[in-house]
């Protein structure tokens, strides 16, 4: 599998064979049920955060398995992958899903019965003794596709959490969380929100505050700016805490960016230093904090407002020990710009022939 064979153009890179997009299913489930296990363990999140994390991360590896099977053996399409400072797919590929399981009803109704596929199967392999023809293949995984995936776990681009009490919280009574895909960047934030609400009854404002989050907090934006927009369109809400998650990019052998990390893998991977199922995930946490309050307004309009503090931005590694010894030797200043060092993560091993 050379790399110099992987097509790249822009954001919506078309890998060159079924063999390069099982590995690369492989890999993106390996790497971020490690990552989800190391967030954890580094204390990056606190508990009720990493279950909100790994909720909205099974959501994401749920997506990409449904394109997995969709494009199993399908020879006239193939899923777009973002291999410039993503690695996930194009945000396209998950509109794509939500369409097609909209029309789940029509598409099965034109498929081949179950019953019939399988005799069909039995006489090809067992009488005629021949493998099964790829289009057969085709409608076997489309059957699975249509019949298993549910439209309800699909990773959409905004995907709202319900509103939780943490009444021990020193930031704040009532938690919610969201998550959404940039469709710019391609990439995956999740996002969690802190804050006091000046009412009797939460369930009689949610909807006002799950409303202003989709229209305001649905892109990556300064993290002040996005904290003073909440805050100045909910009136009955004062946050005093937002958490923004950016995961990512994703590098590995795909990957095809100006990234340091990314180059030094690549590199590393060229000159047979580190497998090929080499990877590496990098991963930024920034936090804005309430430090006062402020009136603003007339008489009849006054709104308390929050004074954000400044921004506190994080950038972490999360790599096997063999690429992390290799960041120390080809980027220490990119080490030194760390939160913390580089995060040791389980390696991936695939089968060699």
């Amino acid at each position: 599998m050379s790399i110099n064979h992987i097509v790249t153009p822009l954001d919506s890179a078309v890998l060159d064979s079924k063999e390069h997009y099982v590995f690369y299913h492989k890999m993106i489930d390996f790497a971020f049920k490690e990552l989800i296990v190391a967030v954890q363990q580094q204390a990056l999140c606190n508990n009720q955060e990493v279950r909100l994390f790994k909720q909205y991360n099974d959501l994401l590896l749920y997506s990409i398995e449904a394109m997995r099977i969709k494009y199993m053996y399908d020879d006239e399409d193939n899923m777009k992958v973002d291999l410039t400072y993503s690695g996930f797919p194009n945000y396209l590929e998950f509109r794509y899903l939500f369409n097609d399981l909209e029309l789940r009803d029509d598409y099965l109704g034109k498929l081949t019965p179950v019953n019939t596929l399988k005799e069909e199967f039995l006489d090809t392999l067992m009488r005629k003794k021949e493998p099964i023809k790829k289009s057969k293949l085709f409608q076997a995984a489309s059957i699975v596709y249509y019949s298993s995936v549910k439209k309800q776990y699909i990773f959409n681009r905004f995907v709202q959490g319900k509103i939780l009490s943490v009444p021990k919280n020193p930031n704040g009574d009532l938690l919610t969380s969201w998550s959404f895909y940039d469709v710019s960047l391609n990439r995956p934030f999740i996002c969690f929100m802190y804050f006091n609400y000046d009412g009797t009854r939460i369930n009689d404002y949610k909807d006002e505050i799950y409303e202003v989050l989709k229209t305001t907090a649905d892109r990556k934006m300064s993290l002040d700016t996005m904290a003073y927009t909440i805050d100045r369109k909910l009136a009955k809400v004062a946050p005093k805490l937002i958490k923004r998650i950016d995961l990512g990019p994703m590098h590995n052998v795909f990957a095809k960016d100006e990234n340091d990390i990314t180059h030094a893998l690549l590199e590393g991977i060229g000159k047979k230093e580190i497998p090929l199922e080499s990877y590496a995930i990098s991963l930024k946490i920034d936090e804005v904090v309430s430090g006062s309050e402020f009136k603003e307004g007339g008489f009849f309009n006054k709104q308390i407002l929050q004074k954000w503090n400044d921004v506190f931005k994080q950038k972490y590694v999360f790599a096997p020990h063999r690429i992390i010894q290799l960041l120390y030797n080809k980027t220490p200043e990119l080490i030194n710009d760390l939160a913390k060092p580089p995060v040791e993560i389980v390696g991936m091993k695939i089968d060699k022939p």
